[in-house]
């Protein structure tokens, strides 16, 4: 390659990194490509490529230009952090493990890495997690992160967890609109200044797994004037158990009997009703979480498990008169109720990921007829229950996932924030879907903007 190639590639790249920062991405794909037709193992090209890619939702054409990176430069650890954080977020987390090895083999300080790594042996169930956490996050715990608007971004301080247990935010937050500065609460200086900010976010979810990080993060939010969407407070008594002892008070919710009990103390318990669920605590989407039939498979389900404590957990049979399973996920953003889904499983443990609904056309209708008109699928008893459960929740962010009993209560799974809102996939089997996601999306959105630009702390 002459000097002459090389300089084009250069100011090809200039311009590719400018048209990032515009959210012209269009342009800038095209850019990258054309450094790609010139040298088609350029390092930065295929791994801002990948980037680029992967933040409009294009995880396929990212894995690919991060494995291309990958192959050309297996040294480059920018680019083993990359590809490791999207493979653990499609949940490989041993290929996600390798890559963050290798970076960390390339440079035993990474901090990227450090994280990613803790939150992949955690979620395994393997030992390290800590030491990782402490090396990734002390002096890195407050992160600046990229703003692509033209205009000024509205300043967003988010509070989040190391340990993870966050809301799922990257569909409602927007890079062309919030100029954000997360702060991982857990080590975070109390002392230190805070970044200038226009409103507080909360994004800690998990109860259970966080409760470090909401104690640090209702001291970081005493030191501010601006509001605060979702109090650390508040969500510090929306455990799993407290929520099921507090919330059946409500008339019109089922809530299961839930007890954390260590894994001693459950096995030696006589007095346990079966079937029963156990799960690990700080775990979602089905996660270390198994129906037990019967005694006799106690003790080999607690041996996989593995963990010191757990919670034991009423089990509520959610099927209806077909032996299907039903969960129905509705939000609550900013005082107003929004249907999500409805996902129906054969199995006892239904995810919208996992259910039946891409393989049967009547539940996709049954799911459109709740999306359209919640009131009159759910019912009166469900709907009013739901109001008076949210009101109880007091958070801003929140959603509780169910199943309707006979008589139309509610049988409760779960009532939190850490509820995640993704789109649907583009083909036009989920058409009918994306008016409903839309709305909960553009609520939340609304919502941020609405408490930044005045209202009284609610924190």
């Amino acid at each position: 390659m002459n000097s002459g190639s090389e300089f084009d590639i250069v100011q090809t790249l200039e311009r590719a990194r400018a048209l990032v920062a515009t959210a012209q991405d269009d342009a800038a794909k095209q850019s990258y490509l054309e450094i790609l037709r010139h040298d088609p193992t350029h390092v930065f090209a295929l791994n801002e490529l990948g980037t680029l890619a992967y933040s409009g939702g294009y995880r396929s054409a990212a894995r690919t230009a991060y494995l291309q990176a990958v192959h050309h430069h297996p040294g480059n650890k920018a680019v083993r952090v990359n590809l490791a954080n999207l493979l653990r977020e499609e949940n490989d987390l041993e290929g996600a493990r390798l890559h963050y090895a290798a970076a960390l083999a390339v440079d035993q300080q990474f901090p990227e890495a450090h994280q990613g790594m803790a939150a992949v042996l955690r979620e395994l169930g393997l030992e390290g997690a800590d030491h990782h956490l402490q090396t990734g996050y002390s002096g890195h715990a407050v992160v600046t992160r990229p703003y692509r608007g033209t205009e000024r971004g509205l300043p967003l301080l988010m509070l989040v967890s190391a340990r993870g247990g966050n809301i799922p935010t990257n569909a409602w937050i927007q890079d062309r609109e919030f100029a954000v500065t997360a702060i991982y609460a857990e080590f975070h200086d109390v002392s230190a200044a805070l970044p200038p900010h226009a409103l507080i976010l909360n994004a800690i979810g998990d109860a259970d797994l966080c409760g470090v990080a909401l104690a640090r993060a209702e001291e970081i939010v005493a030191r501010s004037t601006a509001v605060v969407i979702n109090s650390p407070a508040r969500v510090r008594v929306t455990g799993r158990a407290e929520n099921a002892r507090r919330l059946a008070a409500i008339a019109g919710v089922i809530a299961p009997k839930t007890r954390a009990m260590s894994s001693a103390v459950i096995s030696a318990d006589e007095k346990l009703s079966f079937p029963l669920l156990l799960r690990r605590p700080g775990f979602h989407t089905g996660q270390h979480f198994v129906r037990v039939e019967n005694r006799a498979a106690l003790g080999p389900v607690l041996a996989d498990l593995g963990a010191d404590e757990l919670f034991v957990i009423q089990y509520l049979d959610a099927r209806g008169s077909d032996g299907m399973a039903r969960k129905y996920r509705v939000m609550f953003i900013d005082g107003v109720l929004y249907p999500l889904h409805l996902a129906i499983s054969a199995d006892w443990k239904v995810h919208y990921f996992s259910a039946d609904m891409s393989r049967c056309a009547d539940y996709r209708e049954e799911e459109r007829r709740f999306l359209q008109d919640m009131p009159s699928v759910l019912g009166t008893r469900a709907m009013g229950a739901l109001a008076k459960l949210f009101t109880a929740l007091g958070l801003e962010y929140a959603g509780v996932d169910f199943a309707l009993a006979p008589d139309g209560s509610l049988l409760l799974f779960e009532a939190n924030a850490t509820m995640a809102v993704f789109p649907p996939g583009a083909e036009a089997t989920w058409d009918y879907r994306r008016s409903a996601i839309n709305r909960v999306l553009q609520a939340a959105n609304q919502m941020l903007r609405r408490h930044a630009h005045g209202g009284a702390n609610r924190a």
